[in-house]
């Protein structure tokens, strides 16, 4: 269906093309684009173009036009204009183990042909995001606040899978796919890269520009729940977070006010991961805790205003 409505909003938009413009006008139109691109990338070009002149924009919400190199490109240089702002968690021991948590979902996920880059930000501050490519950042704060194993697998599985969905790409081509197709960052443009992650201005334009929309936070849950299951995790994890999260912040608003503003909760995205893992064939075995988490933790820092401490005091 979606291809067919690809198709109709082109041939659409080409007929009133031809109608208004003279054959000889959009021929040498096409034959410079080509000259300047790729075939691959012209293609891509025209087709965006086409979309986004005759007004298709619901369906233009989910191209993706990014090659995975090109993805990984601006993955790679967003990490480091962000890293630019933060600051990273060095304990070897820590990071070793978010890594390894992560790879072992990675294993099991949709998309395990590309490497990913876990990173650990040395912050209360209670999030965790993914940068096109496989680059993923998880907050010391979120570990902490995490009561199991499960919990933080389940966040961790959450992220990677918006890189599987790439829901990145599809962010960048929806806000900038004219700019992109055209060669800012083909091979021809080596500088392309660092231009976008420049004129996005740091963190705050980088997560700005991805912010994903419900229906990828959804697609992204459902992603997750197998990835847990596969991996050998309790896929309550995430339900169980996210439930932690809006009691929190029922009793605290703003507890959490950068987490929600990226991965805003629900009480219907509670209800439809619990409903997705229960449709699912029983599995024993799967890892709710380990004494491994429970030493990384006591190895954190306590955090300065820890709300799970409120909770237990009331």
């Amino acid at each position: 269906m979606r291809s067919l409505s690809l198709f109709r909003c082109a041939a659409n938009f080409s007929a009133r093309l031809v109608r208004s413009l003279s054959l000889r006008t959009t021929t040498n139109r096409l034959a410079r684009l080509a000259r300047s691109l790729s075939i691959r990338t012209a293609a891509a070009s025209l087709t965006i173009f086409l979309l986004t002149a005759s007004g298709c924009g619901s369906v233009f919400k989910d191209v993706n036009v990014l090659s995975e190199a090109d993805e990984i490109a601006l993955g790679r240089q967003f990490s480091r204009e962000i890293e630019r702002e933060i600051k990273l968690y060095q304990d070897p021991e820590v990071v070793r183990y978010v890594d390894g948590l992560c790879q072992a979902l990675v294993l099991h996920s949709k998309r395990s042909n590309i490497p990913y880059y876990i990173k650990v930000v040395d912050t209360d501050e209670v999030n965790a995001f993914a940068l096109p490519g496989g680059f993923l950042y998880v907050n010391r704060g979120l570990i902490s606040i995490s009561e199991t194993e499960a919990e933080l697998a389940g966040v961790i599985a959450h992220e990677i899978a918006h890189v599987v969905a790439r829901h990145g790409a599809k962010a960048l081509t929806r806000q900038l796919g004219l700019e992109i197709i055209l060669g800012m960052i083909s091979g021809r443009n080596p500088t392309g890269v660092q231009r976008i992650a420049a004129q996005l201005a740091g963190i705050g334009g980088i997560l700005s520009m991805l912010h994903h929309s419900r229906e990828a936070e959804r697609e992204a849950d459902t992603l997750a729940v197998v990835n847990l299951r596969e991996a050998g995790y309790d896929p309550e994890g995430l339900s169980g977070f996210f439930e932690k999260l809006l009691e929190i912040n029922d009793r605290d608003p703003g507890a959490f006010a950068t987490l929600f503003t990226t991965h805003p909760p629900s009480r219907e995205r509670i209800e439809n991961t619990r409903e997705q893992a229960a449709a699912l064939p029983v599995l024993e075995g799967l890892i709710t805790d380990s004494e491994r988490f429970r030493q990384i933790k006591d190895m954190l820092p306590p955090l300065e205003k820890n709300p799970l401490e409120k909770e237990k005091a009331e």
